[in-house]
């Protein structure tokens, strides 16, 4: 277990993936890819967090799915829930932010790959946005 003090609890719709994260918790990413938008059926929402800050409680039906060659998702295998985006070679874990336990304290703070995003909808809000990946996710 991280020293850190517990931060957030989540899980999926089963429960059979189970975490909690000891430490901060980045703002809420919106991401138009198409990736995303394959993986959720709609545009996603990510926060991140270390890796170890991230502290699994059950992960029996975690299973991970190797994207692309610089990332790779981790979702459950019984109930199907995409739960994690992980890049390659960095020291982090997106979390979607839908499956963390309320109140979760964060904020939307950009979109990112707007260029993508599909044509059934429109973004109707202030938060900054990028066509592409501005560096992060």
């Amino acid at each position: 277990m991280s020293d850190q003090p517990l931060r957030a609890t989540g899980h999926c719709l089963c429960g059979g993936v189970r975490f909690d994260v000891h430490g901060p918790l980045r703002a809420v990413i919106l991401c138009h890819c198409g990736q995303c938008r394959h993986t959720h059926g709609h545009f996603a929402a990510y926060t991140s967090a270390s890796l170890g800050h991230v502290v699994f409680q059950a992960d029996s039906t975690l299973r991970w799915y190797e994207s692309s060659a610089s990332a790779r998702r981790g979702f459950c295998s019984k109930c199907g829930a995409s739960l994690f985006w992980e890049p390659r070679g960095e020291n982090r874990l997106a979390i979607a932010a839908g499956c963390l336990d309320s109140p979760t304290g964060l904020s939307s703070e950009r979109h990112i790959f707007v260029d993508d995003a599909a044509d059934y909808y429109r973004i109707n809000d202030d938060l900054p946005r990028d066509g592409g990946h501005p560096g992060r996710a």
